[in-house]
C-alpha cells in the first residue's frame, strides 16, 4: 500500500527549481531514502510534504488524502512527523518535558480541566508520562529525564529529537539527516536505531542523509536527486552501481 504518492511535484525560488517535476511513492513500511549533493532540493522535498512550503505545482498525497494545500500543525494528527538537520529542541526544558511537549498536543482533556485539576486532567497527565518514559527508554535516556536538552551530548540530543517525533505515534516519518556531525560508531548505532523504530513501532520511514553507510544499511529503495531533478530510484545494489549516480553523487562505484 502506497502510504505517500508524490506527483509531478514543482518549486521553484528567483527563478531556480529547486524541485523539478518529481514524482514518487513511498510503500508503508518500507525505510524509503533520498539521497543527492548539497543544493539538490532534498530538504525543499521534505518541506513540501510537511507543508512548510507549498508547490508551485503537483499533487501530494497521503494514505489517499491529498495533502498538498494541509496546514503543518494538521499533519502531525494525519500521522506526518518530522525531524531536521539543524535540531529544534526546547533547549531549556528537560528531555521528559521535550517529549511530553508532543505527548501532550494529543491531550483529551479541555482547559476547564486543566485549570480545575480535574480527575479527568490527572489520569490523561499520568498516562503522558508514562508513555514518555518508555520512548525515553527505548532511546537509552533513561537516567535523564531530568536533564535539559541542552545538557545532552550531541548524539544524545539527536535522539532526543527522534524520541519526541516518534512520541506522536506517526505513521510516517520524515528524518533529515540523523547522522550529521556523527562520528562510524554512532552511526553504527544509529542504523540499529532505526531498524528498530520501524520493527517495533511499525512506522514508515522516509530518510534525508548523507552517510552513505547508512543509507546502504537501512534502505529499500532510494531516489537519487540532483540540481532538482530525480535521477534515478531503486534498491541500494541498483543505486550505487548506477552511472549516473556515480557521476552526480558518489565519484565512484562502491563495494
Amino acid at each position: 500500500m502506497k502510504i505517500l504518492d508524490v506527483r509531478n511535484l514543482e518549486k521553484s525560488f528567483g527563478g531556480v527549481k529547486a524541485v523539478d517535476q518529481i514524482s514518487f511513492h513511498i510503500e508503508e513500511g518500507e525505510v524509503f531514502s533520498i539521497i543527492g549533493p548539497n543544493g539538490a532540493g532534498k530538504t525543499t522535498m521534505f518541506n513540501l510534504i510537511t507543508g512548510l512550503y507549498r508547490p508551485d505545482d503537483g499533487r501530494i498525497f497521503f494514505i489517499d488524502r491529498d495533502i498538498t494545500k494541509t496546514p503543518t500543525y494538521m499533519l502531525a494528527h494525519l500521522g506526518i512527523a518530522r525531524t531536521f538537520q539543524n535540531m529544534r529542541l526546547f533547549g531549556s526544558l528537560t528531555v521528559l518535558e521535550n517529549v511530553l511537549s508532543s505527548l501532550l498536543s494529543k491531550r483529551t482533556y479541555n482547559l476547564f480541566s486543566a485549570v480545575m485539576r480535574t480527575k479527568r486532567f490527572a489520569v490523561s497527565e499520568k498516562a503522558a508520562e508514562e508513555k514518555a518514559r518508555k520512548f525515553i527508554d527505548f532511546f537509552g535516556l533513561s537516567g535523564k529525564e531530568d536533564y535539559t536538552a541542552s545538557s545532552l551530548s550531541y548524539g544524545e540530543q539527536r535522539r532526543l529529537e527522534l524520541a519526541r517525533a516518534l512520541s506522536t505515534e506517526p505513521r510516517l516519518m520524515l528524518i533529515d539527516e540523523p547522522g550529521a556531525g556523527m562520528n562510524p560508531k554512532e552511526i553504527a548505532d544509529l542504523a540499529e536505531t532505526i531498524k528498530a523504530i520501524r520493527q517495533r513501532y511499525s512506522v514508515t520511514i522516509a530518510i534525508i542523509e548523507h552517510q552513505m553507510n547508512l543509507v546502504m544499511n537501512i534502505s529499500d529503495r532510494i531516489m537519487v536527486m540532483d540540481f532538482g531533478e530525480k535521477i534515478m530510484e531503486g534498491t541500494p545494489e541498483e543505486v550505487k552501481k548506477d552511472k549516473r549516480v556515480i557521476e552526480a553523487y558518489l565519484g565512484e562505484e562502491m563495494d
